[in-house]
């Protein structure tokens, strides 16, 4: 381990700097030489760490996301080469290099905190030891092997014997109490936050290669930490901690509010916002918008609880929109019938005229010209375009009658003219060809 962090000696100044000016800080409230102000100075290191590889885990997310845009592909791959797992991880490495994603990306926020790790471990391994890192002289060096948390020093281990404890001014009970309980804790920690990422925000219907080293990765990490833990200086073991408590606590914020597609986070996620949509009718952030505007984009490759949510909103009377917005539809509407009652329909349809065929069109013209006229024609005209009406109502075949003006003169024993048969409608008559003999 002296050999690793001697690797990243580079970032020790910088690190110890930062722990010297978080202690002149809290030595002020604590006192210079307690264990609170130099815990304290670590825990508020890891945070200011954090903070700074926030837009890193932000990219994570993305590739995250990026990820399961490509599971319908990983399902295709799956179904294709079920019977051959080499050829399967071929194709699969080869539609990551062709998506540009990367599996491991998880890795990056423990990969870029590592140096910080290393250098914080050189630090505090030069306290235990009596030397001078960094920008700590004598004096903070002196205070430092003098700070006690929770009756265990600063800088011992858990494998220190009993000499070397005594020296620093402590027990070796205290020293193993607090050291195994710390390390408990830490290996604890990291198993919950691997779990939480592998039972809830993981799309279950699609199984990839990198799911399994996931897993392998949920039971292998905390065995490590087990492992290397007794070997931890107890500011190491503090710096830890709280990075695995910063990380469960991001995690859990992620998967609460942005969960995977298709995973057990997502099925809990959209139950609590059908709940709020359909009570208060509208949605809350902009992250609940991004997510129903993501949901409306899929269509028909909607997952089973994005369909659960689109058809709650359809009952409710509501109507997911492209934008994200929600609004009330026409599931909702007050219909009214022709008895006169008021009936609530569930998908109440747009009232249309009903079609007419050609001779009602043509009977309806012929009875607005006849009314039009009715004053000064007399009452064998009335009668006449009377007959005309009746007689294109009965009429199953549709056909085309003259204008009023070409109406059958009056005193006609039918009131009404007849098409000659063979004529053509409109414009002038073909002539009739003669007959053969």
């Amino acid at each position: 381990m002296d050999t690793i962090a001697s690797l990243f000696s580079f970032i020790t100044t910088p690190v110890s700097w930062v722990i010297v000016q978080f202690h002149s800080v809290y030595g002020k409230i604590f006192g210079p030489d307690t264990g609170w102000a130099w815990g304290l100075s670590i825990v508020s290191l890891v945070i200011l760490i954090r903070i700074c590889l926030i837009p890193l885990f932000v990219k994570q997310i993305k590739a995250t996301r990026a990820m399961q845009t490509l599971q319908p592909e990983m399902k295709k791959i799956q179904e294709r080469y079920k019977n051959d797992k080499q050829r399967q991880s071929e194709e699969m490495m080869k539609l990551y290099k062709e998506s540009g994603t990367n599996p491991l990306s998880s890795c990056l926020p423990i990969l870029a905190q590592s140096p910080f790790f290393f250098a914080l471990y050189h630090v505090l391994n030069g306290i235990a030891t009596g030397t001078t890192i960094g920008v700590i002289n004598e004096s903070l060096l002196a205070s430092a092997r003098n700070a006690h948390i929770f009756g265990a020093p600063l800088a011992a281990k858990f494998t220190d014997g009993s000499a070397k404890v005594e020296a620093l001014g402590a027990s070796l009970t205290d020293v193993r109490v607090v050291t195994a309980i710390m390390i408990v804790l830490m290996s604890a920690s990291q198993f919950y936050t691997q779990r939480q990422l592998m039972t809830k925000n993981v799309d279950t219907t699609v199984k990839t290669p990198f799911m399994q080293q996931q897993k392998m990765l949920m039971y292998v990490f905390p065995v490590m930490f087990a492992v290397f833990g007794i070997n931890f200086p107890v500011g190491v073991l503090v710096y830890w901690l709280t990075t695995n408590v910063w990380t469960m606590g991001q995690q859990m914020y992620v998967i609460r509010n942005n969960p995977t597609p298709g995973s057990k986070a997502q099925a809990a996620y959209l139950e609590r916002l059908t709940n709020h949509v359909t009570h208060h009718g509208k949605t809350r952030r902009r992250s609940e918008k991004t997510i129903i505007k993501a949901i409306v984009a899929k269509g028909r490759d909607r997952n089973e609880f994005e369909r659960k949510f689109i058809n709650a909103l359809t009952k409710a009377g509501l109507v997911a929109q492209a934008d994200g917005n929600v609004v009330k539809g026409e599931a909702q509407a007050d219909v009214q019938t022709e008895d006169g009652v008021t009936s609530t329909s569930a998908a109440a349809k747009r009232q249309q005229p009903k079609r007419q065929t050609k001779a009602q069109r043509q009977s309806g013209a012929a009875k607005a010209a006849g009314d039009s006229t009715s004053d000064s024609s007399d009452s064998d005209d009335a009668s006449a375009v009377a007959d005309t009406t009746t007689s294109l109502e009965k009429s199953d075949e549709p056909q085309d009658a003259k204008p009023a003006a070409q109406q059958a003169p009056k005193g006609g024993s039918n009131g009404r003219s007849r098409a000659q048969s063979g004529q053509r409608k409109g414009g002038p008559q073909r002539p009739k060809s003669p007959s053969k003999k």
